[in-house]
C-alpha cells in the first residue's frame, strides 16, 4: 500500500509559501548550503558574504523589476513553510526570455533534503500556479530534465502538458516541456 503525500511527516495541505522575512537567515542560508552540496541553487542570487538585509532587498527588487542583471526578468521569489520550518521555496517568474523558455520556464522550485517525499513539491507548485494566475500568467511553461521523475510527476500531477522534449546541451539531460493551462 502507498502512502498518501504527507504521510511521513505534516501534510502538505498545511505548507504555505511566504516572503522571506529577517529571521529566516540561518535556516536559509543552511538550506541554501544543502542544497549548494548537490548541485542546486536553493537562494538565488546569494552570493557568500551578502549582508542578510542586502538579500532581502535584492529579493523584493526582483520582484518589482529593479536593478536586474542582464538575463533576468521580474519574478515572486518565496519560501515554503510547513510547521513553522522552510522546506522549500519557489521562484515565479513574470515572464519568459530566451533562457527560461528553453530551460526555466515560469516556475522554479526546489525542496529541502530532508523533506522530500512528503508532497510539498506538488503543493508548492499547486499554490504557485494560482499566485502565477494572479500575476497575469494564463499559461504556465514548467521545465524539467528529462531524467527527473520527481518533478515529470510534479509537474503532470498539476496539469502539466508534455508538448517537447528539447535535446541538452553538451553534458546536460534533454529538457521536457510541459505547458499548464
Amino acid at each position: 500500500m502507498t502512502e498518501p503525500a504527507g504521510a511521513r511527516g505534516y501534510p502538505a495541505a498545511v505548507l504555505k509559501l511566504r516572503p522571506l522575512l529577517p529571521a529566516d537567515e540561518e535556516p536559509f542560508r543552511a538550506g541554501h548550503a544543502q542544497l549548494a552540496a548537490e548541485g542546486v541553487i536553493f537562494g538565488l542570487r546569494l552570493e557568500r558574504g551578502t549582508r542578510w538585509d542586502e538579500y532581502l532587498r535584492l529579493i523584493s527588487d526582483q520582484r518589482a523589476g529593479l536593478n536586474l542583471p542582464d538575463g533576468q526578468v521580474p519574478s515572486t521569489f518565496l519560501v515554503a513553510e510547513a510547521a513553522g520550518e522552510i522546506v522549500g521555496r519557489v521562484s515565479i517568474r513574470h515572464h519568459l526570455n530566451e533562457f527560461l523558455r528553453r530551460y526555466g520556464g515560469h516556475i522554479g522550485y526546489a525542496v529541502l533534503p530532508a523533506h522530500r517525499r512528503r508532497g510539498h513539491a506538488t503543493e508548492i507548485l499547486r499554490q504557485s500556479l494560482i499566485i502565477a494566475r494572479s500575476l497575469g500568467i494564463d499559461r504556465v511553461l514548467m521545465t524539467c530534465d528529462d531524467d527527473n521523475a520527481g518533478s515529470i510527476a510534479v509537474i503532470e500531477s498539476c496539469g502539466g502538458r508534455l508538448t517537447a522534449v528539447a535535446p541538452g546541451d553538451p553534458g546536460r539531460a534533454e529538457t521536457r516541456h510541459y505547458w499548464i493551462d
